[in-house]
């Protein structure tokens, strides 16, 4: 028979692990809502980390001063909801000049917890980072051996051909107009056909780091018709590297240029267009760093890096 004291004891057990079980229903409760809050806010972080390393690293490459820059960053996160200094929320900043501009910034801010607060968490820490890359690009990887004029494009930067048209009016060293281009090595001596040719199919890949003002012209003229021939067979369709130079065939930027076709049987022509968008994916940034190089042309180049 059971005794009034054992059934007592029995009541007392069943307590404790009722509120050890609630213990842990609460913990798996506030793990399921606060993380999924947290989770949130990380995105929300994330975003605003994002955009304000592009305000960062753009501020810095116009004005070259890690304060301003810094407090550039800092009011884009506040416009996006992350105040520095505000309910324990930091937001860092840090460059790195070795390679361009790459500009971190360090976002903290405390997640105010609902359920996860019964069990002594009221907060927890959410950290991200976001990095972008800004600076003035100098190198191109497998570029073509095209140069074109500086009057092909506008005083904003902008492209004036932006729709399939044919270049190659003159059978100079340097372009000779806006819808005129020559050929190039990128300053390795003569200009040589079986060279260029070997750029065009891909058998010569020149990855030339290029000061502002140097010459990249020809030295002795050239247009050889089957050099038009290989470039519709090996580049039709593509977007490629070229070089901008100005009246006297000296470097001053980069542009990407999309093929559509060539013609060597008798016009000797290279049909295509510029794009808007300088920024190309062989691009790459270089030892220009800000004010360092020359902005010429809107050629510069301002990404999410990481």
């Amino acid at each position: 028979m059971t005794t009034a004291i054992e059934r007592r004891e029995a009541r007392g057990q069943v307590l404790v692990v009722f509120a050890l079980s609630l213990i842990a229903l609460l913990g798996f409760a506030g793990l399921a809502i606060d993380g999924g809050s947290t989770f949130a806010q990380r995105r929300d972080e994330q975003t605003a980390a994002d955009l304000a390393a592009l305000a960062g690293a753009n501020d810095y490459l116009i004005n070259g001063d890690v304060a301003l820059a810094t407090d550039r960053a800092r009011s884009v996160a506040s416009v996006n909801g992350f105040t520095h200094g505000s309910d324990g929320t930091n937001v860092a900043a840090d460059i790195d000049m070795s390679n361009g501009i790459a500009f971190t910034v360090s976002l903290d801010g405390l997640h105010h917890n609902l359920m996860a607060a019964v069990l002594g968490m009221p907060t927890w820490t959410v950290s991200v980072t976001g990095t972008a890359l800004a600076g003035f690009p100098d190198t191109a990887m497998a570029a073509s051996p095209f140069i074109f004029s500086a009057d092909a494009f506008g005083t904003d930067g902008a492209p004036k051909y932006t729709t399939p048209t044919d270049f190659g009016e003159g059978n100079g060293d340097i372009p000779n107009s806006a819808i005129d281009f020559a050929w190039t090595n990128y300053g390795m001596g003569n200009v040589d056909t079986s060279q260029v040719d070997d750029m065009i199919k891909g058998d010569l890949t020149v990855d030339k780091t290029l000061a502002f003002g140097e010459y990249i012209g020809q030295h002795n003229n050239g247009y050889h018709s089957y050099l038009f021939d290989d470039v519709d067979t090996y580049l039709s369709g593509l977007d490629i590297p070229v070089a901008i130079v100005d009246t006297s065939g000296n470097f001053v930027g980069w542009s990407t240029f999309h093929v559509t076709s060539a013609d060597g049987g008798g016009s000797k022509k290279v049909r295509g267009y510029f794009l808007t968008d300088f920024e190309s994916a062989r691009l790459t940034i270089s030892s220009c760093a800000a004010n360092d190089c020359p902005r010429y042309l809107g050629s510069y180049i301002l990404k999410l890096f990481n």
